[in-house]
Protein backbone atom coordinates (compact mmCIF):
# COMPACT_ATOMS: atom_id res chain seq x y z
CA UNK A 1 0.00 0.00 0.00
CA UNK A 2 1.47 3.44 -1.04
CA UNK A 3 -0.36 6.81 0.52
CA UNK A 4 0.57 9.97 -1.14
CA UNK A 5 0.69 13.03 1.05
CA UNK A 6 1.98 16.23 -1.12
CA UNK A 7 1.83 17.80 -4.62
CA UNK A 8 1.81 16.36 -8.17
CA UNK A 9 5.49 16.07 -7.65
CA UNK A 10 5.01 13.30 -4.34
CA UNK A 11 1.81 11.56 -7.03
CA UNK A 12 4.21 10.70 -9.58
CA UNK A 13 6.85 9.50 -7.05
CA UNK A 14 4.66 7.34 -5.62
CA UNK A 15 4.01 5.75 -9.04
CA UNK A 16 7.33 5.04 -9.56
CA UNK A 17 7.36 3.35 -6.03
CA UNK A 18 4.57 1.34 -7.36
CA UNK A 19 6.08 0.85 -10.20
CA UNK A 20 9.69 -0.37 -8.46
CA UNK A 21 8.03 -2.93 -6.15
CA UNK A 22 5.51 -4.57 -9.28
CA UNK A 23 8.96 -5.24 -10.50
CA UNK A 24 10.14 -7.10 -7.34
CA UNK A 25 6.78 -8.98 -7.00
CA UNK A 26 4.59 -6.86 -5.15
CA UNK A 27 0.96 -6.43 -5.47
CA UNK A 28 -1.27 -3.23 -4.77
CA UNK A 29 -3.46 -2.93 -2.30
CA UNK A 30 -5.63 0.13 -0.92
CA UNK A 31 -6.22 -1.79 2.38
CA UNK A 32 -4.09 -1.61 5.13
CA UNK A 33 -5.19 -4.44 6.88
CA UNK A 34 -4.38 -6.35 3.74
CA UNK A 35 -0.91 -4.73 3.14
CA UNK A 36 2.47 -6.51 3.81
CA UNK A 37 4.47 -3.02 2.97
CA UNK A 38 2.73 0.48 3.67
CA UNK A 39 4.75 3.24 2.26
CA UNK A 40 3.46 7.01 2.94
CA UNK A 41 5.29 9.42 0.68
CA UNK A 42 5.66 12.49 1.94
CA UNK A 43 5.58 16.45 1.43
CA UNK A 44 6.46 18.76 4.01
CA UNK A 45 6.06 22.03 2.20
CA UNK A 46 4.17 23.10 4.89
CA UNK A 47 3.73 22.16 8.31
CA UNK A 48 0.16 20.80 8.27
CA UNK A 49 1.97 17.82 6.20
CA UNK A 50 4.32 16.83 8.87
CA UNK A 51 1.55 16.55 11.04
CA UNK A 52 -0.57 14.93 9.02
CA UNK A 53 2.93 12.40 8.48
CA UNK A 54 2.67 11.32 12.39
CA UNK A 55 -1.22 11.19 12.73
CA UNK A 56 -1.43 8.59 9.83
CA UNK A 57 1.93 6.84 11.80
CA UNK A 58 -0.28 6.87 14.59
CA UNK A 59 -3.55 5.24 13.50
CA UNK A 60 -1.23 2.59 12.05
CA UNK A 61 0.74 1.83 15.19
CA UNK A 62 -2.19 -0.37 16.18
CA UNK A 63 -1.68 -2.37 12.87
CA UNK A 64 2.15 -2.62 13.33
CA UNK A 65 2.14 -3.92 16.70
CA UNK A 66 -1.00 -6.45 16.11
CA UNK A 67 1.42 -7.65 12.90
CA UNK A 68 5.09 -7.74 13.44
CA UNK A 69 5.89 -8.52 10.12
CA UNK A 70 4.37 -5.64 8.39
CA UNK A 71 7.09 -3.18 6.80
CA UNK A 72 6.30 0.58 7.35
CA UNK A 73 7.81 2.86 5.48
CA UNK A 74 8.24 6.83 5.28
CA UNK A 75 9.55 8.26 2.25
CA UNK A 76 9.64 11.59 0.13
CA UNK A 77 10.11 14.98 1.41
CA UNK A 78 9.60 14.85 5.54
CA UNK A 79 11.63 11.75 5.00
CA UNK A 80 14.69 13.81 3.14
CA UNK A 81 14.15 16.22 5.81
CA UNK A 82 14.10 14.11 9.17
CA UNK A 83 16.06 11.17 8.32
CA UNK A 84 17.31 8.91 10.59
CA UNK A 85 15.51 11.16 13.30
CA UNK A 86 12.25 9.73 12.57
CA UNK A 87 13.50 6.26 13.40
CA UNK A 88 14.29 7.61 16.91
CA UNK A 89 10.84 9.68 16.48
CA UNK A 90 8.81 6.64 15.27
CA UNK A 91 10.65 3.77 16.92
CA UNK A 92 7.74 1.27 15.19
CA UNK A 93 9.08 2.89 11.80
CA UNK A 94 11.57 0.47 9.88
CA UNK A 95 12.63 2.33 6.61
CA UNK A 96 13.36 6.00 5.85
CA UNK A 97 14.35 6.98 2.35
CA UNK A 98 14.55 10.24 0.33
CA UNK A 99 12.72 11.04 -2.97
CA UNK A 100 15.97 10.25 -5.35
CA UNK A 101 16.01 6.64 -3.01
CA UNK A 102 13.33 4.69 -4.62
CA UNK A 103 15.30 3.01 -6.96
CA UNK A 104 17.22 1.61 -4.18
CA UNK A 105 13.68 0.42 -2.58
CA UNK A 106 14.52 -3.63 -3.01
CA UNK A 107 17.61 -3.52 -1.58
CA UNK A 108 16.70 -1.44 1.66
CA UNK A 109 13.48 -3.99 2.07
CA UNK A 110 15.85 -6.85 2.11
CA UNK A 111 17.44 -5.37 5.09
CA UNK A 112 14.59 -4.75 6.91
CA UNK A 113 13.73 -8.24 6.25
CA UNK A 114 17.13 -9.27 7.38
CA UNK A 115 15.84 -7.11 11.25
CA UNK A 116 18.10 -3.87 10.05
CA UNK A 117 16.17 -0.54 10.02
CA UNK A 118 17.56 1.57 7.63
CA UNK A 119 17.19 4.98 6.03
CA UNK A 120 18.58 5.97 3.19
CA UNK A 121 18.43 9.94 2.59
CA UNK A 122 21.04 10.43 -0.35
CA UNK A 123 20.70 13.08 -3.30
CA UNK A 124 22.06 11.54 -6.67
CA UNK A 125 23.47 15.45 -7.79
CA UNK A 126 26.53 13.27 -9.21
CA UNK A 127 24.52 10.90 -11.50
CA UNK A 128 21.05 11.82 -11.84
CA UNK A 129 18.28 9.66 -11.88
CA UNK A 130 15.13 9.91 -13.75
CA UNK A 131 12.74 6.88 -13.39
CA UNK A 132 10.75 6.26 -16.84
CA UNK A 133 7.11 5.09 -16.20
CA UNK A 134 5.86 2.43 -18.95
CA UNK A 135 1.95 2.05 -19.50
CA UNK A 136 0.07 0.14 -17.13
CA UNK A 137 -2.31 -2.30 -19.35
CA UNK A 138 -4.02 -3.03 -15.76
CA UNK A 139 -4.88 0.51 -15.62
CA UNK A 140 -4.89 2.32 -18.25
CA UNK A 141 -4.19 6.29 -17.59
CA UNK A 142 -5.49 9.21 -20.02
CA UNK A 143 -3.18 11.87 -17.99
CA UNK A 144 -0.17 11.28 -16.66
CA UNK A 145 3.30 13.39 -15.09
CA UNK A 146 6.79 12.65 -16.78
CA UNK A 147 9.61 14.70 -15.10
CA UNK A 148 12.47 16.89 -16.63
CA UNK A 149 14.17 18.19 -14.08
CA UNK A 150 14.24 18.04 -10.13
CA UNK A 151 15.71 19.95 -7.54
CA UNK A 152 15.49 24.14 -7.23
CA UNK A 153 18.27 26.42 -7.32
CA UNK A 154 16.19 29.72 -6.65
CA UNK A 155 16.57 29.89 -2.66
CA UNK A 156 13.27 31.39 -1.98
CA UNK A 157 13.66 32.53 1.68
CA UNK A 158 10.48 30.94 3.12
CA UNK A 159 10.63 27.36 0.97
CA UNK A 160 12.45 23.96 2.51
CA UNK A 161 12.76 22.39 -1.52
CA UNK A 162 16.48 22.96 -2.13
CA UNK A 163 16.61 21.06 1.36
CA UNK A 164 14.15 18.21 0.18
CA UNK A 165 14.78 17.84 -3.47
CA UNK A 166 18.66 19.52 -3.85
CA UNK A 167 19.82 21.35 -6.60
CA UNK A 168 18.53 21.54 -9.82
CA UNK A 169 19.49 18.21 -12.39
CA UNK A 170 18.11 18.23 -15.68
CA UNK A 171 16.83 15.26 -17.85
CA UNK A 172 18.29 14.39 -21.10
CA UNK A 173 15.45 15.54 -23.95
CA UNK A 174 16.02 11.91 -25.47
CA UNK A 175 15.10 10.34 -22.30
CA UNK A 176 12.03 12.83 -21.94
CA UNK A 177 10.48 12.10 -25.42
CA UNK A 178 11.05 8.22 -25.36
CA UNK A 179 8.57 8.24 -21.89
CA UNK A 180 6.36 10.29 -23.55
CA UNK A 181 6.02 9.11 -26.80
CA UNK A 182 5.86 5.30 -24.45
CA UNK A 183 2.77 6.78 -22.51
CA UNK A 184 1.31 8.43 -25.49
CA UNK A 185 1.52 4.84 -27.64
CA UNK A 186 0.65 3.14 -24.57
CA UNK A 187 -3.01 5.46 -24.54
CA UNK A 188 -2.04 8.36 -22.26
CA UNK A 189 -3.64 11.62 -24.28
CA UNK A 190 -2.28 14.22 -21.70
CA UNK A 191 1.22 14.58 -20.35
CA UNK A 192 1.73 17.47 -18.03
CA UNK A 193 6.01 18.14 -17.55
CA UNK A 194 7.17 17.91 -13.78
CA UNK A 195 9.61 20.10 -11.90
CA UNK A 196 10.21 22.27 -9.35
CA UNK A 197 10.88 25.23 -11.34
CA UNK A 198 9.90 23.33 -14.76
CA UNK A 199 10.41 26.12 -16.96
CA UNK A 200 14.53 26.48 -16.33
CA UNK A 201 14.89 23.24 -17.97
CA UNK A 202 18.21 22.92 -20.41
CA UNK A 203 20.11 20.14 -22.08
CA UNK A 204 22.65 18.40 -19.60
CA UNK A 205 25.83 18.96 -20.57
CA UNK A 206 25.29 21.78 -23.24
CA UNK A 207 27.28 24.54 -21.91
CA UNK A 208 25.28 27.62 -20.68
CA UNK A 209 26.80 31.45 -20.90
CA UNK A 210 26.25 33.23 -17.67
CA UNK A 211 24.83 31.45 -14.43
CA UNK A 212 20.97 30.56 -14.36
CA UNK A 213 20.09 33.46 -16.44
CA UNK A 214 16.31 32.91 -18.55
CA UNK A 215 17.50 33.67 -21.23
CA UNK A 216 19.57 29.80 -21.03
CA UNK A 217 15.93 28.13 -20.49
CA UNK A 218 15.53 25.28 -23.85
CA UNK A 219 12.47 24.69 -22.54
CA UNK A 220 10.25 25.80 -25.53
CA UNK A 221 12.64 23.55 -27.06
CA UNK A 222 11.58 20.60 -25.38
CA UNK A 223 7.84 21.88 -25.51
CA UNK A 224 8.38 21.80 -29.76
CA UNK A 225 10.27 18.36 -29.93
CA UNK A 226 6.97 16.69 -28.06
CA UNK A 227 4.59 18.03 -30.23
CA UNK A 228 7.01 17.26 -33.69
CA UNK A 229 7.60 14.00 -32.66
CA UNK A 230 4.52 12.65 -30.63
CA UNK A 231 1.06 13.31 -32.96
CA UNK A 232 -0.49 10.89 -30.95
CA UNK A 233 -0.84 13.26 -27.58
CA UNK A 234 -3.98 15.43 -27.49
CA UNK A 235 -2.23 17.97 -24.42
CA UNK A 236 1.08 18.71 -23.31
CA UNK A 237 1.11 20.76 -19.94
CA UNK A 238 3.54 21.38 -17.29
CA UNK A 239 4.04 22.63 -13.92
CA UNK A 240 5.31 24.20 -11.80
CA UNK A 241 7.14 27.26 -13.74
CA UNK A 242 9.01 30.10 -12.41
CA UNK A 243 7.86 33.74 -13.57
CA UNK A 244 12.07 33.93 -14.49
CA UNK A 245 11.61 31.83 -16.49
CA UNK A 246 8.48 33.08 -19.17
CA UNK A 247 11.18 33.88 -22.15
CA UNK A 248 10.05 35.23 -25.35
CA UNK A 249 10.34 31.61 -26.69
CA UNK A 250 7.86 30.11 -24.38
CA UNK A 251 5.26 32.55 -24.97
CA UNK A 252 5.68 32.09 -28.88
CA UNK A 253 5.24 28.41 -28.23
CA UNK A 254 1.89 29.39 -26.42
CA UNK A 255 0.81 30.72 -29.45
CA UNK A 256 2.14 28.57 -32.62
CA UNK A 257 1.55 24.75 -30.55
CA UNK A 258 -1.71 23.40 -30.39
CA UNK A 259 -0.62 20.83 -28.04
CA UNK A 260 -0.10 23.78 -25.16
CA UNK A 261 -3.79 24.21 -23.71
CA UNK A 262 -4.63 27.94 -23.19
CA UNK A 263 -3.75 28.05 -19.18
CA UNK A 264 -0.70 28.36 -17.04
CA UNK A 265 -0.34 27.45 -13.43
CA UNK A 266 2.05 30.69 -12.53
CA UNK A 267 3.00 31.13 -8.71
CA UNK A 268 3.50 34.52 -7.82
CA UNK A 269 3.58 34.23 -3.75
CA UNK A 270 2.74 38.35 -3.37
CA UNK A 271 1.82 41.14 -4.79
CA UNK A 272 3.87 43.65 -2.61
CA UNK A 273 7.48 44.44 -3.72
CA UNK A 274 8.80 44.24 -0.28
CA UNK A 275 7.74 41.05 0.37
CA UNK A 276 8.89 39.82 -2.45
CA UNK A 277 12.10 40.94 -1.78
CA UNK A 278 11.92 39.28 1.70
CA UNK A 279 11.09 35.65 -0.07
CA UNK A 280 13.90 36.82 -2.77
CA UNK A 281 11.66 36.13 -5.87
CA UNK A 282 13.28 38.15 -7.85
CA UNK A 283 10.71 40.20 -9.45
CA UNK A 284 8.72 42.46 -8.60
CA UNK A 285 4.68 42.66 -9.00
CA UNK A 286 5.12 45.08 -12.43
CA UNK A 287 7.82 42.30 -13.81
CA UNK A 288 5.08 39.48 -13.20
CA UNK A 289 2.43 40.87 -14.80
CA UNK A 290 3.98 41.62 -17.58
CA UNK A 291 4.99 38.00 -18.35
CA UNK A 292 1.65 36.76 -17.29
CA UNK A 293 0.49 39.63 -20.06
CA UNK A 294 2.58 38.30 -22.55
CA UNK A 295 1.24 34.67 -21.71
CA UNK A 296 -2.66 35.43 -22.37
CA UNK A 297 -1.66 37.68 -25.21
CA UNK A 298 -0.42 34.58 -26.36
CA UNK A 299 -4.07 32.68 -27.24
CA UNK A 300 -7.44 33.92 -27.20
CA UNK A 301 -9.17 33.29 -23.89
CA UNK A 302 -6.03 32.08 -22.05
CA UNK A 303 -6.12 32.04 -18.25
CA UNK A 304 -3.97 31.86 -15.37
CA UNK A 305 -3.75 30.30 -11.65
CA UNK A 306 -1.27 30.73 -9.29
CA UNK A 307 -0.18 30.04 -5.72
CA UNK A 308 -0.52 32.91 -3.02
CA UNK A 309 0.86 33.00 0.61
CA UNK A 310 -0.63 35.32 3.38
CA UNK A 311 1.48 36.58 6.67
CA UNK A 312 4.64 36.30 5.45
CA UNK A 313 6.97 37.77 8.32
CA UNK A 314 6.79 41.94 8.38
CA UNK A 315 3.65 41.55 5.64
CA UNK A 316 1.79 45.04 6.55
CA UNK A 317 -2.24 45.60 5.78
CA UNK A 318 -0.69 47.76 2.73
CA UNK A 319 1.70 44.75 1.71
CA UNK A 320 -1.58 41.92 1.47
CA UNK A 321 -4.02 44.73 -0.64
CA UNK A 322 -0.79 45.16 -2.88
CA UNK A 323 -1.51 41.37 -3.31
CA UNK A 324 -5.57 41.49 -3.74
CA UNK A 325 -4.39 44.15 -6.79
CA UNK A 326 -1.98 41.49 -8.31
CA UNK A 327 -5.42 39.05 -8.08
CA UNK A 328 -7.55 41.16 -9.53
CA UNK A 329 -4.98 42.94 -12.15
CA UNK A 330 -3.39 39.55 -13.17
CA UNK A 331 -7.11 38.03 -13.70
CA UNK A 332 -6.39 34.79 -12.12
CA UNK A 333 -9.43 32.20 -12.27
CA UNK A 334 -7.56 29.88 -9.55
CA UNK A 335 -5.44 30.16 -6.58
CA UNK A 336 -3.64 27.73 -4.26
CA UNK A 337 -3.61 30.18 -1.00
CA UNK A 338 -1.98 29.31 2.32
CA UNK A 339 -0.66 30.64 5.23
CA UNK A 340 3.02 31.19 5.72
CA UNK A 341 4.06 28.24 8.29
CA UNK A 342 8.03 28.67 9.14
CA UNK A 343 9.65 26.04 7.90
CA UNK A 344 13.34 24.31 9.40
CA UNK A 345 16.44 25.45 7.91
CA UNK A 346 14.63 27.90 5.96
CA UNK A 347 16.50 31.89 5.79
CA UNK A 348 12.92 32.70 6.50
CA UNK A 349 13.15 31.97 10.01
CA UNK A 350 15.41 34.57 11.09
CA UNK A 351 12.48 37.07 10.11
CA UNK A 352 10.58 35.47 12.79
CA UNK A 353 6.49 34.92 12.44
CA UNK A 354 5.21 38.50 13.55
CA UNK A 355 2.14 38.32 12.18
CA UNK A 356 -0.85 37.37 14.52
CA UNK A 357 -2.56 34.15 13.07
CA UNK A 358 -6.00 35.60 13.77
CA UNK A 359 -4.58 38.56 11.23
CA UNK A 360 -3.26 35.54 8.89
CA UNK A 361 -6.60 33.36 8.91
CA UNK A 362 -8.78 37.24 8.36
CA UNK A 363 -6.52 37.79 5.40
CA UNK A 364 -6.57 34.55 3.72
CA UNK A 365 -10.65 35.01 4.02
CA UNK A 366 -10.50 37.98 1.76
CA UNK A 367 -7.95 36.85 -0.28
CA UNK A 368 -10.43 33.55 -0.77
CA UNK A 369 -13.24 35.88 -1.51
CA UNK A 370 -11.78 37.57 -4.06
CA UNK A 371 -10.41 34.89 -5.73
CA UNK A 372 -13.10 33.06 -5.56
CA UNK A 373 -15.95 35.70 -7.14
CA UNK A 374 -13.19 35.73 -10.27
CA UNK A 375 -13.53 32.16 -10.79
CA UNK A 376 -17.34 32.23 -10.82
CA UNK A 377 -17.52 35.46 -13.28
CA UNK A 378 -15.08 33.48 -15.31
CA UNK A 379 -17.32 30.41 -15.46
CA UNK A 380 -20.17 32.43 -15.61
CA UNK A 381 -18.62 34.29 -18.90
CA UNK A 382 -18.32 30.24 -20.44
CA UNK A 383 -22.19 29.71 -20.86
CA UNK A 384 -23.07 29.42 -24.37
CA UNK A 385 -19.51 28.67 -25.49
CA UNK A 386 -17.89 26.05 -26.83
CA UNK A 387 -14.91 24.01 -25.11
CA UNK A 388 -12.70 21.31 -25.99
CA UNK A 389 -12.85 18.44 -23.15
CA UNK A 390 -10.32 15.74 -22.85
CA UNK A 391 -12.64 13.02 -21.32
CA UNK A 392 -10.43 11.62 -18.07
CA UNK A 393 -12.84 9.99 -15.13
CA UNK A 394 -16.72 9.03 -14.99
CA UNK A 395 -18.20 10.39 -12.08
CA UNK A 396 -20.44 8.86 -9.23
CA UNK A 397 -23.40 10.53 -10.93
CA UNK A 398 -22.84 8.90 -13.91
CA UNK A 399 -21.72 11.60 -16.37
CA UNK A 400 -18.53 11.95 -17.78
CA UNK A 401 -15.73 14.05 -16.74
CA UNK A 402 -12.61 16.41 -18.22
CA UNK A 403 -10.60 19.02 -18.12
CA UNK A 404 -11.55 22.03 -20.69
CA UNK A 405 -8.40 23.67 -23.28
CA UNK A 406 -8.16 25.98 -20.30
CA UNK A 407 -7.98 23.61 -17.54
CA UNK A 408 -11.45 23.95 -16.12
CA UNK A 409 -13.59 21.28 -14.78
CA UNK A 410 -16.00 19.85 -17.16
CA UNK A 411 -19.39 18.09 -16.72
CA UNK A 412 -20.56 16.65 -19.59
CA UNK A 413 -23.80 15.68 -20.66
CA UNK A 414 -23.76 12.86 -22.79
CA UNK A 415 -26.02 10.13 -24.55
CA UNK A 416 -26.24 6.78 -22.70
CA UNK A 417 -24.56 4.96 -25.53
CA UNK A 418 -21.47 7.17 -25.64
CA UNK A 419 -18.10 6.29 -24.42
CA UNK A 420 -15.54 9.20 -24.95
CA UNK A 421 -12.66 8.03 -22.24
CA UNK A 422 -9.43 9.27 -23.34
CA UNK A 423 -10.81 11.65 -26.63
CA UNK A 424 -10.59 15.70 -26.83
CA UNK A 425 -14.28 16.32 -27.72
CA UNK A 426 -16.31 19.37 -28.41
CA UNK A 427 -19.10 20.61 -26.71
CA UNK A 428 -21.28 23.68 -25.35
CA UNK A 429 -21.35 24.55 -21.69
CA UNK A 430 -24.81 25.35 -20.52
CA UNK A 431 -24.31 25.62 -16.86
CA UNK A 432 -21.95 27.23 -14.67
CA UNK A 433 -21.20 26.54 -10.95
CA UNK A 434 -18.86 27.64 -8.76
CA UNK A 435 -15.97 25.28 -9.53
CA UNK A 436 -16.54 23.70 -12.71
CA UNK A 437 -18.79 23.73 -16.44
CA UNK A 438 -21.82 21.69 -17.31
CA UNK A 439 -21.74 21.19 -21.18
CA UNK A 440 -23.95 19.30 -24.12
CA UNK A 441 -22.88 17.98 -26.84
CA UNK A 442 -24.89 18.34 -30.40
CA UNK A 443 -27.75 16.27 -30.65
CA UNK A 444 -26.67 14.77 -27.48
CA UNK A 445 -23.62 13.26 -28.29
CA UNK A 446 -19.65 15.41 -28.81
CA UNK A 447 -18.26 16.03 -31.97
CA UNK A 448 -14.25 14.59 -31.83
CA UNK A 449 -11.82 17.42 -32.07
CA UNK A 450 -8.61 16.42 -34.36
CA UNK A 451 -5.29 17.37 -33.65
CA UNK A 452 -3.36 18.90 -36.56
CA UNK A 453 0.15 18.13 -37.10
CA UNK A 454 3.07 20.49 -36.46
CA UNK A 455 4.02 21.45 -39.60
CA UNK A 456 7.11 18.84 -40.22
CA UNK A 457 4.96 15.88 -40.12
CA UNK A 458 1.82 17.26 -42.28
CA UNK A 459 1.05 14.24 -44.47
CA UNK A 460 2.38 15.04 -48.16
CA UNK A 461 -0.76 14.81 -50.66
Amino acid sequence: MVQTLGCQMNVHDSRRIREVLRDEGYESTDEAELADLIVVNTCSVREKAEHKLMSLLGRLRPLKEARRDVVLAVAGCVAQQEGARLLKKVPYLDLVLGPDNIPDLPALLADVDAGRRRSLTVFDLDSPRFLSAAPDPERPEVACFVTVMKGCDERCTYCIVPTTRGAERYRPADEIVAEVSSLARGGVREVTLLGQTVNSWYEPGVARPGLRAPSESAFADLLRRIAREVPELSRLRYTSPHPRHITPALVAAHAELELLPAHVHLPSQSGSDAVLKRMSRRYTQAEYLERAESLKSARPGFTLSTDLIVGFPGETEEDFLHTLDLVRNAGFVAAFCFKYSPRPGTPALSLGDDVPEGVKQERLARLFEVVAEQQRAHLRSLVDTEVEVLVTARGDDGRWQGRSQRHEKVHLELAPDVTPMGELLRARVAEAFDHSLLAVGRGGRLEPKRRRLPLAQEPST
